[in-house]
């Protein structure tokens, strides 16, 4: 089983490609132009593999919550190249792929997202439900005090506002992005492309739009 996977949700861009359980490339780069520096990136990196990619087995991608633009960029990546080389396409959550990265160490892991806006895009680790977006007060009360480790790329500015929390800071990485795809597997996600249409984007807001005049506003 090759798997491409690859996130630009949050910052910049990185992919992947792992073959069963070795991760044959990698390649991470900060930068806003994801839509002009994607594709290249993924043609890098499948030659650094030495993977054709007629030969892959399914794609991985993100979905959100996180920039409007990069979700957006990535998925629309996903799809084309899915459809194009026929293989089916796993949609996985930003928080997801943090969460996965967690240290295990009897806290409750909490993925957190800065979206620049006065709150957090937050998920608890599995079985605490599904992503959510809140306000670093919002998050305390709904912690409640209890131990916890904050997972994202802005950890270390979230988890001293917090009671009894310590950071990790990390960004989504494709490579757990693979992990978490192949639970359900080539033909799960083949099955799930049939009966549910290709993953689409995960949003927690309306899209933050700038005006000529610099004003700004949200539009659902």
């Amino acid at each position: 089983m090759t798997i491409l996977a690859f996130d630009c949700a949050v910052s910049g861009l990185s992919v992947a490609v792992v073959r069963d359980d070795v991760c044959l490339a990698h390649h991470r780069e900060e930068g806003r132009g994801q839509a002009a520096t994607l594709l290249p990136a993924i043609a890098a990196v499948l030659r650094q593999a030495g993977v054709d990619r007629r030969t892959l087995s399914m794609i991985a991608v993100t979905v959100g919550p996180g920039s409007f633009t990069g979700v957006r960029v990535g998925l629309a990546a996903a799809r084309g190249l899915a459809v194009a080389l026929g293989v089916p396409l796993a949609g996985l959550t930003t928080t997801a792929a943090l969460l996965a990265a967690a240290v295990p160490d009897g806290r409750l892991a909490v993925a957190a997202i800065d979206t620049h806006l006065g709150d957090w895009f937050c998920a608890f680790a599995a079985g605490e439900g599904a992503p959510f977006l809140a306000s670093t007060e919002a998050l305390a009360e709904r912690l409640a005090g209890r131990p916890c480790r904050i997972v994202g790329p802005q950890a270390e500015a979230l988890a001293p506002l917090l009671a009894d929390a310590v950071a990790q800071p990390a960004l989504p990485d494709p490579r757990m992005l693979v992990r978490l795809a192949r639970v359900d597997g080539v033909e799960g996600w083949r099955n799930r492309n049939h009966l549910e249409g290709l993953p689409r984007p995960l949003y927690l807001r309306g899209v933050n739009v700038t005006s000529p005049d610099g004003t700004r506003r949200t539009v659902e």
